[in-house]
């Protein structure tokens, strides 16, 4: 198995540095690092360059002449890249120094996975740990690798906030399917897309070790959010659904499967694609008066949809009680 590394860069050398040190110090090292420039204007280049000429693997590097924004370079980073598996990586973190080797590793252990990701420690624009991890952050708790491991991959990841792209790699098989990253499916992001996708045709595997020191700084495009508290009953019975995101991304990997771009696999995996568009197509289009939205809800219930892409009556209960949804 051979391994690509894509990294995209702007504007970038306050840290750029000490992550390009983190990847040539991999007990694993890659076989090429592919570097995408977004037109900096800063000594981002002049470090690049200064670092592929003593680097222990070849190191590629493109400049964009405007910017892209970082999606757009991401795709271009990543369709340059000639190994079996791609590992991104932001600009401004530090890596662990096997994160190569446990991510080749597991998917050697597991054909079947095409992408995983990990867990990462925090840290200041300093290196200073802060003493939290970045699946706290984002939400990616007991009880949502619970539902993960229960309903499977595509179900947990269609809302899109769960996979970060600095910890993230995948199988360049599935290469053709992910790219580019369709538009419209804002807020969703390169990174949740390609898990998305990915998780249509293959298995998604989450390692829960924190490979990756992410750098939460002033200047980053994303960073991780606040930690929100679990809504209990009430307030989430009074909370507006949105599932814009949720059919913009579906109908994307679906056409993408109808197109062939996932090859048998794909073919295998309309189908349930396609159960899952049309449950939350239902949930989308529930009538504002509450009365009106029963038939509906049983139906789904019945179905067991909401147990299978949400949380049983639970869910079932928030369509009925809760205004309706927020994009309709």
């Amino acid at each position: 198995m051979t391994v690509s590394v894509a990294l995209c860069t702007y504007n970038g050398a306050a840290h750029l540095v000490e992550q390009l040190a983190s990847i040539a110090a991999q007990t694993r090292r890659p076989d090429e690092l592919v570097v995408r420039d977004d037109a900096s204007t800063d000594d981002t280049p002049a470090i690049v360059r200064a670092f592929a000429a003593r680097a222990p693997m070849p190191v590629r590097f493109e400049r964009n002449a405007a910017r892209l924004g970082s999606t757009r370079n991401f795709d271009a980073a990543i369709a340059a890249c000639q190994g079996d598996l791609v590992a991104l990586s932001d600009q401004d973190d530090v890596w662990r120094a096997d994160k190569l080797a446990v991510i080749e590793r597991r998917l050697q252990e597991s054909p079947e996975v095409g992408l995983v990701f990990s867990d990462a420690d925090l840290i200041d624009a300093a290196s200073n740990p802060i003493g939290e991890r970045l699946w706290t952050r984002v939400g990616f708790d007991r009880r949502l690798q619970r539902f993960w491991r229960e309903r499977g991959a595509l179900t947990a990841l269609v809302p899109g906030r769960i996979v970060t792209g600095a910890t993230m790699a995948f199988r360049t098989a599935w290469r053709p399917l992910v790219l580019p990253a369709p538009e419209g499916i804002a807020p969703m992001r390169h990174d949740g897309w390609i898990a998305l996708a990915i998780a249509a045709v293959a298995g998604v595997a989450f390692i829960e070790e924190p490979l990756v020191a992410y750098r939460l700084h002033p200047s980053q495009q994303i960073g991780a959010p606040e930690a929100r508290p679990r809504l209990g009953p009430i307030a989430s019975a009074s909370h507006v659904n949105a599932y814009s995101m949720h059919l913009s991304s579906l109908t994307a990997v679906q056409r993408r499967l109808a197109a062939g771009l996932a090859g048998p696999e794909g073919a295998a995996a309309a189908p349930r694609v396609a159960t899952i568009l049309r449950h939350f197509e239902s949930r989308a289009s529930l009538p504002a008066r509450r009365l009106a939205r029963l038939p509906l809800v049983l139906r789904e219930l019945a179905s067991r949809r909401y147990h299978d892409y949400g949380n049983g009556g639970r869910s079932a209960i928030k369509d009925l009680l809760s205004p309706a949804p927020a994009d309709r």
